[in-house]
């Protein structure tokens, strides 16, 4: 009895701030930063106003009159999914379609989980691709994770430790960075990543650029723990608690990876009708490039019929197919706001097994897989493969 008590409070939880109570879910901010960040279920029309300002100073760096987005160049919009250690293969892609030398610029970058970890150097462009090469292909299980195991579960958090992530996010998200991604945002570029507040149970967007350039004490630290939440797994690593206020009052939030919502995202569907993207003052092109870090097939294996196995592979296969679901929507959307859409993911003839999570081998060889791809020139879907085959 004396024992069933003390796992009873052990597995009672580890002691945090105080949550932001519902009502006042809307008045969050961190660092007094009003645009770091939206909630993208319901925050459309702030996430619209911050796209226009994007815009209008992207047409001041240009030299250009507002009203109008005459004399500015397409724009290119680039999405990078989670998938873990898979994503060696989109930093592999992109790294090749550089030194191809056909990589654009590209006016959006959002990313997911690993490709929270991707999205900065994606965002920065050439001179960040020599160290997103190395985070990718020298990697190792003990760079990002320190096992708990069974203890972990039943007196903590999550059954591992995530220490060495955040040291690893830390070595290469430096304050130069910051300042790189600074300067970019002040010309109208965005970069936004996903977490999910497990106290609302709401998927949040962050605002990089803003905080970037807020210059508020404590803004690095912030991007480091919003990369790091949005590759934090629930229950596998811990979740990343990060201060906020609302109303004048301090709080603690619980964010976790992005991808428990959506493994994917451009931008708020709704944006497209908050805005017409067809009107002089919106018209040009646009192109969409969704990078998918992981396969569209499915993965078949023999199903023990054991607890934890068929847990397991079902979590996997849910999975699995919120990430398929994912790159539908964003295809819908695409199509509807008359942007151009081209899709990449792990395709069948990639075979290298996997011995282990960040298998440094297999890092290697599925980055150097989406490397060769990206440098011959990648011949990009125009749509998902069941649409694209009905065609």
């Amino acid at each position: 009895m004396l024992l069933l008590a003390a796992l009873v409070t052990a597995c009672s939880g580890l002691q945090r701030g105080p949550p932001v109570p519902l009502e006042e879910a809307g008045q969050i901010t961190v660092l007094g930063i009003p645009n770091a960040r939206f909630w993208a279920d319901t925050q459309g029309a702030a996430l619209a106003q911050a796209a226009q300002e994007a815009l209008q100073r992207e047409r001041a760096a240009a030299s250009l009159p507002p009203g109008t987005t005459a004399g500015l160049p397409p724009a290119y919009f680039l999405a990078i999914s989670g998938g873990g250690d898979n994503g060696a293969f989109g930093s592999g892609l992109l790294c090749g379609w550089a030194d191809s030398g056909n990589l654009p610029t590209f006016k959006l970058v959002t990313g997911v989980s690993t490709g929270a970890m991707i999205a900065p150097f994606a965002f920065l462009g050439q001179p960040y691709h020599d160290r997103l090469c190395a985070m990718y292909t020298t990697i190792k299980p003990s760079d990002i994770l320190e096992q708990r195991g069974v203890y972990g579960a039943l007196f903590g958090d999550s059954l591992a430790d995530t220490a060495p992530l955040a040291r690893l996010i830390a070595r290469y998200v430096t304050e130069q960075m910051l300042a790189d991604i600074a300067r970019e945002y002040q010309k109208g570029r965005l970069l936004l990543i996903g977490t999910t507040s497990l106290d609302e149970q709401r998927p949040i967007i962050w605002n990089i650029g803003a905080i970037a350039v807020s210059g508020k004490p404590g803004a690095l630290e912030l991007v480091r723990k919003i990369i790091l939440a949005s590759a934090s797994i629930p229950g596998v690593f811990p979740p990343v608690m990060i201060d906020v206020e609302a109303n004048g009052r301090r709080y603690e939030e619980m964010n976790v990876d992005g991808g428990a919502v959506a493994q994917t995202f451009l931008y708020p569907p709704d944006l497209g009708l908050r805005v017409n993207m067809t009107s002089p003052e919106y018209a040009r092109q646009r192109h969409a490039y969704i990078i998918r870090n992981g396969r569209l097939d499915p993965d078949w294996a023999a199903t023990d019929r054991q607890f934890l196995t068929i847990v397991g592979r079902s979590i996997a296969t849910m999975i699995h197919y919120s990430g398929y679901n994912d790159i539908f929507r964003l295809y819908a959307t695409a199509k509807r706001d008359g942007v151009d859409y081209n899709l990449a993911y792990i395709e069948t003839d990639f075979s290298s097994p996997k011995h282990e999570e960040f298998d440094p081998a297999y890092l290697r060889a599925l980055f150097d897989y989406g490397y060769a791809k990206g440098r011959r020139g990648y011949q990009w879907v125009k749509a998902p493969p069941i649409l694209d085959a009905v065609k």
